[in-house]
Order: C-alpha cells, then structure tokens, then sequence
C-alpha cells in the first residue's frame, strides 16, 4: 500500500473550521471508485488466457506494468510538487479521467500484449494521482484527526482494488470487457463526485514538499525510521504478491462468478482489518498492531500446505483471516513512518520509502509467478512469509511505541 503522502503531514498554522459531515464520506467513496482500474486486468486474466494463450506469468508482468507506473507517477508527483502546486480537487478529477481513458484503451487493445502493457503503465501512473492526492485532501480538511480517518482511507483503496472482481461476477454472462467499461466508469465517476460534492478545504499555509536527497539516508541511519521502512517493505513483498495469487488458489475449488465472488470477498477483507487496525492502534500503539497483522498473515502462509487440502469450512476461513491481516497493516506503517522521520525530511522518507516498497513487490510478483507454473502452490505459498517475518523483526524497536 502506499504510505502516507508528503503533503499529508504538513501541519496547519491554525485549526480550520470543522469539515462538514459528508466531506470525509465522499472522500472515501471517491478513493473506493477511483482505485478500481488497479487490478481490471487480473480480474479478467482466465478470459485473455483463453482468447489469445498467454502463459499464467503474463498476469504478473502486467501487474508489474502497474506498479512501476504507479512508482513513476509517485515520484513526478513529488519532484514537481503537483498536488502543492495545482489545485488538489482538479489533479484527482484530471487524474480519475484520464485513468478512465488508459482503462478503456487497454479494452480496445487488450488483445496485443505489448500495448495492454503499455496502457496499464499509464494507467499506474493515473493512479498515482488519484489515492495519494485523496489523502492530500483529506489532510487539508482533518490536519488533526487524518489518524482516524487514515483506516477509512486505505480501507477504500483494498476494496476498490477487489472490485473488479465484484465486477466480473456480476457480467459472468457478457463479455468481459465489461469489467474494463465498468471500472473506466466508475473511475471517472470518483472524480465528477469529489470535486462536485467536496468543496475547496481551507489552505493553510505550507512549503512546497519536493524530494530532499539527503533524506534517503536516514532510512537507514536513524534507527527508528529503519524499523518502520523495513517492515513496510517486508509488508509489501507480501501483499500485491498474494493478491496476484488469489485467483489460482481459489481456481483449485472454484470457477467463473463463484471465483470472482469469493476473490473480491477475500481480498476486499482487507478493509475490515484496515478500519479494525486504526481503532485498535488506539489502544496498543500502531507498531504492535502492525506486528500481530503481520505475524498472523505470515502463519496464513505457513499453514498453506495444509489449509489447501482443508475442508470448505477451514479453507475459506483461512483465505479471509489471510485477506483480513495482509492489508489491514497498512494504514500502521503510514502513521509509523510519518510519525518517526524527521519533521524536515517526512516528505521525502515517505515517498522514497514508498517507491522503495512498490519495487519491492514488482520484484517479489515477477519472482513467486515465474515459479508458479513450475512449483505447486503448497510448496510456494509458505516463502511468501519471508516478508511478514522481516516486518515483524524489523519493528521490535517500536513494539513499545504507543
């Protein structure tokens, strides 16, 4: 998941008036639309499979595609200071629509490799428009309570990642370009509702949050930006990765809607433990909860070999507490972070830790689909725990920060 963006942590000279109630609603709403291109290619892979004979690993290269453009878009983003620069409202609506385009480009060329490639890079680097400059707006209108609001926000983003596959249920009987039609609409729909139903946040001053170099080296000097970084990026080895696998776990009991039904199921539980994970940092601290998400996901994995032979009951049941802990961590090592680098440096540890981590899973996704055909899923899926350990090693000098 990405961290927590520079600009969301610039802190206000003033407090402004409270934000009216339907503000951070629409905020999320706009997130959960406007994140769903992410993964429209991944819920319609068994058709592409079956009209043009890609191998399975196809999947991951186009995931990948993703991911980089997402890194791209993060740190043009950042070096020209965009969302400081340009009205916050307009660069997600511009954003949400021209993602909208590169969705309905990658349908109309989906069947050319090399240009669906292409198109979804693109697409990557929309979104890196669309969820980071959402959290940059609701850091305009909540500068003190971003915290409670950090669990709603992410949580949107888990469930519009998974909603493509809601999306492929709903049309098993039509072609599959309607998923690709449906998510482009629902995309340019988060941009039109934000920027109509969410009025311009009141500005407080703040410096331009552009890149600052020497900032790099403080993920490793300073102790506890280290702990957080690292199990960040143990964090994100597993995520995008699992999320590429879900549909050839389920495809070993199910098939067609009742695949696209139980992926969207699984991986939109994520948001429980996003929304579940904020109010329980609450009590315990942020890296603790981080840890006990981090350590349960990495026990799903281990327990693989035995849970894919499993009884329905165990077998579904261990999909969503997999689902639930694998992306309910995020929003904890957004506060980590932000919380620990240095006011002066925030902007870009965040976004250098961010780019770092989404290479992280590019590496870790080409690795583990590469193997797939090759390796069965109960001798691969255990290794996925190696970046949930990391994490949890990583933390141990934050597990008293409350």
């Amino acid at each position: 998941m990405p961290l927590l963006p520079s600009s969301a942590v610039t802190a206000a000279a003033a407090p402004p008036p409270a934000p009216p109630r339907h503000v951070l609603p629409v905020i999320v709403a706009a997130q959960f639309l406007g994140t769903a291109p992410w993964f429209a290619v991944n819920a319609v892979m068994p058709d592409l499979q079956r009209a043009t004979g890609w191998p399975a690993e196809a999947v991951g290269t186009l995931t990948s595609a993703v991911q980089l453009g997402f890194i791209a878009g993060t740190l043009v983003f950042a070096l020209l200071a965009i969302a400081d620069r340009l009205p916050a409202r307009q660069v997600f609506l511009f954003c949400a629509l021209a993602s909208a385009g590169c969705t309905l480009a990658a349908q109309q060329q989906a069947l050319s490799f090399e240009h669906l490639l292409v198109w979804r890079a693109l697409t990557g680097f929309c979104l890196a428009g669309i969820y980071p400059v959402g959290m940059k707006i609701a850091s305009q209108w909540f500068p003190r309570g971003l915290g409670a609001a950090l669990g709603w926000l992410i949580a949107a983003l888990v469930l519009g990642s998974a909603l493509p596959h809601a999306l492929r249920a709903l049309s098993a009987s039509w072609p599959w370009t309607a998923v690709f039609q449906g998510v482009a609409l629902a995309s340019a729909a988060a941009g039109v509702l934000l920027v109509w139903a969410v009025p311009e946040a009141p500005r407080a001053p703040a410096r331009a949050s552009g890149l600052q170099w020497r900032a790099l080296a403080s993920l490793w000097t300073d102790r506890r930006v280290r702990a957080s970084v690292l199990g960040y990026f143990g964090h994100m080895a597993e995520l995008y990765t699992l999320w590429v696998l879900m549909p050839f776990i389920l495809a070993t009991r199910l098939q067609g809607a009742a695949l696209s039904w139980v992926a969207f199921v699984v991986l939109g539980a994520g948001a429980i433990g996003c929304a579940g994970g904020g109010r329980w940092a609450l009590r315990i601290g942020s890296a603790r909860v981080a840890a006990w998400q981090l350590g349960i996901s990495g026990v799903c994995g281990l327990a693989a070999p035995w849970l894919l032979e499993a009884p329905d009951v165990l077998f579904y049941a261990w999909l969503l507490l997999w689902g639930i802990t694998v992306a309910g961590d995020s929003p904890q090592f957004s506060a980590l972070t932000a919380s620990n680098a240095a006011p002066q440096a925030v902007g870009s540890v965040l976004t250098l830790s961010n780019s770092i981590g989404f290479g992280v899973s590019v590496l870790s996704i080409q690795l583990f689909v590469a193997l797939l055909p090759t390796v069965p899923l109960a001798q691969l899926l255990p290794w996925l725990a190696l970046g949930p350990a990391l994490g949890v090693w990583a933390l141990r000098p934050l597990w008293r920060t409350r």
